[in-house]
């Protein structure tokens, strides 16, 4: 083989072998571009969840705030409470349980995004809520102001505890 022969078939060589690598690095690059595109798509998604999330608690605490502030109304009253606000209380409470709907919605979001921590919170939150109706009713007139608002801060602290992991997270994804 002489020389000439031997320098076209090296130069083919480096050509073909450049052209596989370049070939290769745009493929990679590629890949690499649409992964990039869709990790901010499944951050994006993530939040949105946990702004779901932060929304259904946040209906539960407004609901529940309002329910509690009639039924210490009512035990303070005892039987001089207006049947009007029974009434009122009796609306507040279905609302109030049909949240419970949305709280466990959340809480099944949250273990499907591995958040269990934050589930287990947002669970005993709902308990603490459940706990609060069965001790505090209209027509109990054996409890105290001081025990009403234990029960009352025990819940508080579930759900600033539920919002501060809530917001850990939410700022680890921005």
């Amino acid at each position: 083989m002489n020389v000439d022969a031997a320098w076209i078939l090296i130069d083919t060589t480096l050509k073909v072998g450049l052209g596989g690598v370049i070939a290769i690095s745009a493929a990679w690059l590629f890949q690499r571009s649409r992964q990039m595109k869709q990790l901010p798509q499944v951050a994006q998604r993530k939040l949105e969840i946990l702004e779901s999330i932060s929304g259904s608690v946040g209906q539960v605490n407004h609901h529940f705030a309002k329910y509690s502030a009639l039924v210490i109304e009512s035990t303070r009253f005892g039987n001089a409470w207006p049947s009007v606000r029974r009434l009122e209380l009796e609306s507040i409470n279905e609302v109030l349980v049909k949240e419970f709907d949305q709280l466990a919605d959340a809480e099944a979001k949250l273990l499907m995004l591995g958040e269990k921590t934050m589930e287990r919170t947002l669970r005993l939150y709902a308990a603490k809520i459940a706990l609060f109706r069965k001790q505090v009713y209209v027509g109990r007139a054996d409890i105290s102001d001081q025990e009403i608002a234990e029960l009352k801060s025990g819940i508080m602290k579930l759900r600033e505890q539920f919002y501060e992991l809530l917001s850990k997270r939410y700022d680890r994804l921005l």
